[in-house]
């Protein structure tokens, strides 16, 4: 049996949207070139979807281990350019993806900021 409980039903009109392990999400199939990606479907509102919606590997043709890579170059600081060389792509598809993690993580702190109680060191007095 799959472990689903890392993800959540991606329709923002359903119910359960966002809700992480609420046991509404079934493996209806894979897609990919090797069959390797699961689809998942919502029980609650039969939307389908990758298991990569969301994340900086959606619709990527690149194998998944050559962008982690090209993240952790630019993670560490090393140039866009160099990094395009290290890895075997062009040094615009390093940016294309660099820009797609920043988006990413972007929207994920402002959503943990929205939830998170206020910071205490914020109060002046």
């Amino acid at each position: 049996m799959d472990d689903l409980s890392h993800f959540c039903c991606q329709n923002p009109r359903c119910v359960a949207c966002g809700a992480r392990g609420a046991g509404n999400l079934k493996v209806c199939g894979r897609i990919g070139k090797n069959k390797d990606i699961r689809q998942l479907r919502c029980t609650i509102c039969r939307q389908r979807f990758s298991e990569r919606k969301g994340t900086v590997f959606y619709r990527s043709h690149k194998p998944l281990e050559k962008v982690v890579s090209l993240l952790q170059h630019v993670q560490e600081g090393v140039g866009m350019r160099q990094t395009g060389r290290l890895v075997g792509v062009k040094e615009d598809t390093v940016i294309r993806y660099a820009r797609l993690a920043g988006k990413q993580a972007q929207t994920l702190h402002e959503q943990l900021v929205a939830f998170s109680p206020s910071d205490p060191r914020a109060a002046t007095g």
